[in-house]
């Protein structure tokens, strides 16, 4: 190990599981020495036993000595399991820290504890930065996207060594930028994982479709991905959903998707981002329907009684049709992936005006095209959309995206229908479709619904023709009175 014992480290990591193990030693590989610590001391002297050759490390047993082993002001990462445990280090560090140290929480943090903590802290004189960090274990290691709250003091101590080891796009940019006060870091990465549910359940929609619809082998339908990555939708996920579907099971000698079962299971952020969102009043029905989804595949009971319900009589396109299908698959994926996208960034801006944190959502797409798990071609063209309108409601408008969606909608409705009239759950795909129609729609029955609430509530409604609210005496003569 290359060590001084007199030298401090620039920056540490409490917290060696898999992903703090793997950020501290991209932080030493970047010639950063670090300190490390883990609540049990046996796994830190396993790390530099087995990393210790990789730069320069300074393990510490105890929390003081992990903070007294960093330059001032301290900058302290903490990689542990999100909610009570977090807490639980956060108030061990600021114990034994100064007054213009940081503690920097990396994990997957509900933005509003994070709020809490910073508010807290800085009340003592800490700074805290909320961090979302995305690219699993590899990113963490080779370069992650990496999603910074906190102060601009802090950032300005912090940032440099976050954009070093941060990954590049493919312009060189860092993919890392310093996203807004308090809880931004973590409600942007939050709002990037319902992305990222929605993005996967469109592409199992899409496999799902290929298989049952068309009636292709996983490895025909892997062969239909590797193309589809070499165009428009290019991606991370595109990518590794070939190699999944491509892969053979070792012990039944058949496709491994197959032998997986499918209840898929989920960790939370997802979730989050839809409650956040109805908190906030932002539509975001496809990820919504991707969280859905995925609650439904684990409702075993649930889909065991109801596997005898009667369906469709024809379950197959022929075979003129299934060899067109991929192509109208190809349309409606990339129509829906622009969808969900847009509903994420629609939540984004939502929330940065609801907390005034000032987030520029062209900046999120520029540190998303690396690292993380939605990383993919396309946003460099939703970058561009904000470039050319920062305060755009939706991608939507974008001549390229409404382009593409007026190009792509014909095949988009018929998948959608096809997948109706043969009994294909297509939840992502039809949800993505029902948003685009409804926002460019006219006129919403919304206006229906307001008369209904207005007959059995008397919550009243607007009118188009006039200023104000109204109430129809529904239970009298049927006149109108404004309300008061």
């Amino acid at each position: 190990m290359a060590q001084q014992a007199a030298q401090q480290a620039r920056i540490g990591v409490t917290g060696l599981a898999v992903m703090g193990r793997n950020l501290a030693r991209n932080l030493a590989r970047h010639g950063h020495p670090v300190a490390v610590h883990n609540r049990t001391a046996a796994r830190t002297r396993a790390f530099i036993e087995e990393f210790g050759d990789e730069g320069v490390f300074l393990p510490a047993e105890s929390i003081q000595q992990f903070a007294d082993s960093l330059e001032r002001p301290r900058r302290a990462i903490i990689m542990v399991k999100a909610g009570a445990p977090t807490d639980a280090v956060i108030d061990e560090l600021a114990a034994v820290l100064e007054p213009g140290d940081m503690i920097v929480d990396g994990g997957n943090a509900a933005f509003q504890d994070t709020r809490r903590r910073e508010a807290a802290l800085r009340r003592r004189g800490l700074h805290f930065v909320g961090t979302g960090i995305s690219g699993g274990e590899e990113g963490a290691l080779n370069g992650p996207s990496i999603m910074p709250g906190g102060s601009d003091e802090a950032y300005q101590a912090l940032g440099p060594l976050l954009e070093d080891i941060a990954a590049k796009a493919d312009d060189g940019t860092p993919c890392c930028t310093h996203v807004g006060p308090d809880g931004a870091g973590h409600f942007v990465k939050m709002v990037h994982n319902g992305i990222e549910y929605a993005d996967m359940q469109l592409i199992a929609e899409a496999y799902d479709l290929l298989r049952h619809a068309a009636g292709l082998r996983p490895a025909e339908i892997a062969e239909i991905f590797r193309g589809w990555n070499e165009g428009r939708l290019e991606s991370y996920l595109i990518e590794i959903t070939a190699e999944v579907l491509a892969h053979t099971d070792a012990a039944t000698g058949g496709p491994f998707v197959d032998i997986v079962l499918d209840q898929a299971e989920q960790k939370g952020t997802g979730r989050w981002t839809v409650q956040t969102a109805l908190d906030l009043g932002a539509p975001v029905s496809g990820i919504a329907e991707a969280v859905f989804a995925r609650s439904l595949s684990g409702s075993a009971e649930l889909r065991a009684a109801a596997r005898g319900l009667p369906g469709p009589g024809e379950t197959w396109l022929d075979s003129a049709a299934g060899d067109r299908f991929a192509d109208d698959v190809e349309q409606a994926l990339y129509a829906s992936k622009i969808v969900a996208y847009a509903q994420g960034f629609n939540e984004i801006q939502a929330g940065s005006a609801e907390y005034d944190w000032g987030i520029d959502p062209g900046a999120m797409a520029a540190i998303w095209r690396g690292g993380c798990i939605i990383r993919a071609r396309f946003l460099d063209r939703i970058k561009e959309a904000y470039d050319s309108d920062p305060h755009r409601p939706t991608i939507l408008t974008d001549p390229h995206f409404s382009d593409a969606l007026g190009d792509a909608q014909a095949a988009w409705r018929r998948v959608v229908s096809t997948a109706a009239e043969l009994g294909v759950p297509a939840p992502g795909f039809s949800a993505a479709l029902a948003y685009y129609d409804a926002l460019r729609a006219e006129r919403l029955p919304a206006a229906l619904i307001q008369g209904l609430r207005d007959y059995f509530g008397a919550h009243t409604y607007r009118r188009t023709d006039r200023e104000g609210s109204f109430h129809t005496l529904w239970g009298g003569d049927r006149s109108e009175v404004p309300a008061g």
